[in-house]
């Protein structure tokens, strides 16, 4: 994300993006946006707490607006996710002398020194650590906004007024350590969008003119010739001109193993090149390509509220008013009505004040959220929001498309059953030569099988495609057919030969392509649209995720999807379906099981995927469209990242339950304890950066959730059904 990004010229609105520092508060996050959004001249404003980003539309110019940010209290991050060196943050600096003057204050009180040297050891701790405090502090009064920063600030003047200055300076010390430590680990939680900007090389090495120079990639434009060179980072999106290699798409699409990329070939902005030298002809410019629009969407997705959020949010807009005003009754009602002592109520308010924050419990949400969208990320799986997220991690039931999803759309040869007289490298021969004239799917795999056999098949001449049944060619003076019965039906060849093996093929869901002429059948071949090979393990790993039904959708006749239908242990299937029928199947299912997921390839199954509750797009790296519309998708076709998904969502769910819940007991727990006179200002302070602190590092657990380690097994092998002589 750049500093500022100008609209083109002859606009006056500019649409602008910064990029911030320190802003490690939900609460504070929608204050600074309220502020930003009533500047003269902005438009419109969002701030992004889980990206820690800026986004606005404006007349003024920037630097009135960097300078609100500066004034709130943050900084304006210019490096493209560039490492915050902490030790260096004038922030870090002064907390660490805070606490060496409290512990200064501390030692001196122990070994008996004067007062005023106890003192000035103690208000030396709360000028170096409270600077920041005071100044946010002010920055928000100007607002008119009542946050941490003021209650601190009063609850410190407080201590001071009724001379506890050990106390007054634990609470500075202890707050500033806690906002470094929040800070810090916010930005560790955002790491894994740092991580997607650093992937794409900023500059790059291209032909222009029969020229070879070094473009910063903002300068390079679609048609391009990129030079990528063995172990080099690709800095485009492109397609493969010259040269193979294989290349680690691990950063983009999750895929642990090197896809080998031939001239034709997409490849990606962010992978990296193998040993093999690539010229690529570049089709997007920089800010278009996929990483880029990866982060964009996972960036979006975390500023997404989820349900839990929302929740949250509601119960946090009337518990902080009550506290407060609880706050001032407990300092002013006993000395009132009942003639108590003022100082020691007027502390018991000054806890309660700084108990009211609702920081823990307002970041219990967003840092689960982003850390786990963030996650999966990394691992090739876009979540598009909290709530898909809360969705998945609530499935039971999971509807699949088969053609493309389940197999790999591509039809393989998979049984070769010559005829009583005839060998199979006869009946491939023949079959190859008779296909090598159409554009039919199934000519692709007889002669694909034929390639891979290294079977040589002479030259046909007067093909036709014969529709619905088949095709014919004379091959060497002899014409000959190949389809299906109702072809050889129609040329009145007897198969009787064949006939068994060809209705025991039919009946398994095959499609059977019978090669002979008008004399004699010289074969079958069986054609079928293979499963993938982690189809069935994929089921397996869902259910051990907790998915009770999944049902298998298909435009495929009834026979062929029994057979995949079988082949996986789905619990149902329905056949023959086209688009508007898998759409209401999909909306009939989730009447029935309720929340409910379709995975497909996100073009066919638009309108389905649109009706579930969770749409699960396939293979979607580089296709934008898809990107764009479903709730999840998987970057490679890797049906395996599913029950990653699913588990990641449920554990989400526990860790949001965990925050919110603890969250909620401390604060229950210190409003009765402050009553009961057991809690003091340090106490409160500790519980409530503590509390915070530990809800971001439980929310953190999750950029680290992997996969289930039983997924790590090897997958039954799958049988092959070819005969031995034509096993495939």
């Amino acid at each position: 994300m750049s500093q500022l990004k100008p609209a083109p010229d002859g606009f006056r609105t500019k649409t602008s993006s910064l990029r911030l520092r320190g802003l490690d508060c939900a609460d504070c996050a929608a204050k600074l946006e309220s502020k930003i959004s009533l500047l003269p001249g902005v438009e419109s404003a969002s701030v992004n707490f889980g990206a820690s980003s800026l986004t606005l539309h404006h007349t003024c110019p920037a630097g009135d607006i960097i300078s609100a940010v500066k004034e709130s209290g943050y900084d304006v991050d210019t490096a493209e996710g560039g490492k915050v060196h902490y030790y260096k943050d004038v922030k870090t600096i002064l907390t660490a002398l805070s606490g060496a003057f409290l512990g200064s204050g501390i030692i001196l009180s122990f070994l008996g020194a004067p007062d005023f040297r106890i003192m000035a050891a103690y208000l030396l701790s709360m000028l170096t650590g409270g600077f920041y405090i005071v100044l946010s502090a002010i920055y928000s009064l100007r607002s008119l906004n009542l946050d941490i920063n003021i209650l601190m600030v009063v609850a410190v003047a407080g201590a001071v007024t009724i001379g506890q200055w050990s106390e007054g300076a634990a609470v500075v010390f202890l707050f500033s350590l806690g906002n470094a430590l929040q800070s810090y680990t916010m930005d560790k939680t955002r790491y894994s969008i740092r991580f997607l900007m650093d992937l794409s090389p900023q500059e790059a090495t291209v032909r222009r003119n029969k020229t070879e120079i070094r473009l910063p990639t903002a300068e390079i434009v679609p048609g391009d010739i990129l030079l990528v060179r063995p172990g080099e980072r690709i800095a485009m999106d492109g397609e493969v001109l010259l040269g193979s290699s294989g290349v680690d798409q691990s950063p983009v699409t999750g895929e642990s193993i090197p896809v080998e990329k031939n001239k034709g070939d997409k490849v990606y902005a962010g992978t990296v090149n193998g040993r093999g030298y690539l010229e690529v002809v570049v089709t997007r410019a920089a800010q278009d390509n996929t990483i880029a629009r990866i982060i964009n969407l996972v960036e979006e997705a975390q500023a997404q509220r989820a349900p839990s959020q929302q929740f949250v949010d509601v119960f946090a807009k009337y518990y902080t008013p009550l506290v407060i005003a609880g706050a001032v009754l407990t300092a002013a009602l006993p000395t009132v009505a009942f003639g108590q002592p003022f100082a020691p109520w007027f502390e018991r308010a000054l806890i309660l004040l700084v108990i009211s924050c609702p920081c823990a419990l307002v970041i219990s949400t967003p840092v689960a959220i982003v850390a786990a969208i963030g996650s999966a990320a990394k691992r090739g799986v876009l979540i598009k929001g909290g709530a898909s997220l809360e969705e998945a991690g609530a499935l039971k039931t999971v509807t699949f498309d088969k053609t493309g999803t389940l197999t790999t759309g591509r039809p393989e040869v998979t049984d070769v059953l010559p005829s009583p007289g005839h060998t199979w490298e006869e009946l491939l021969s023949t079959a190859a030569s008779i296909e090598s004239c159409s554009e039919h799917p199934l000519a692709t795999a007889v002669l694909n099988l034929a390639k891979s056999k290294g079977i040589d098949y002479p030259a046909c001449s007067g093909f036709r495609a014969i529709p619905g049944k088949g095709a014919v060619a004379e091959i060497e003076g002899v014409i000959y057919y190949a389809g299906n019965r109702a072809l050889f039906t129609e040329v009145g060849t007897v198969f009787d030969s064949v006939g068994q093996g060809l209705s025991e093929l039919e009946q398994s869901g095959k499609t059977p392509v019978i090669v002979g002429n008008r004399k004699e059948i010289i074969g079958v071949l069986a054609v079928a649209d293979k499963v993938r090979d982690n189809a069935k393990i994929t089921i397996e790993r869902l259910r051990r995720a907790g998915i009770g039904r999944v049902v298998m959708l298909t435009g495929d006749n009834p026979g062929a999807a029994a057979a995949v239908a079988a082949q996986l242990g789905v619990d149902d299937f329905h056949a023959g379906l086209f688009p508007e029928d898998k759409l209401n199947v999909v909306e009939s299912l989730k009447k029935e099981h309720g929340i409910l997921a379709m995975v497909g390839d996100g073009v066919n199954d638009a309108p389905a995927l649109a009706a579930a509750t969770v749409g699960i797009a396939m293979g979607t790296a580089g296709t934008g469209t898809a990107l764009e519309t479903a709730d999840v998708a998987l970057m490679a076709d890797d049906l395996t990242k599913l029950p990653y998904v699913i588990r990641l969502g449920r554990r989400t769910l526990t860790i949001i339950k965990q925050n919110i819940g603890f969250s909620v007991m401390v604060k229950g727990v210190f409003i009765a304890a402050t009553f009961a006179g057991l809690a003091n200002l340090w106490m409160a302070v500790f519980a409530d950066t503590g509390a915070a602190l530990l809800v971001i590092l439980n929310g953190m657990r999750l950029l680290k959730a992997g996969d289930d380690p039983d997924d790590n097994k090897e997958p039954a092998p799958v049988a092959c059904t070819a005969v031995p002589c034509g096993k495939t």
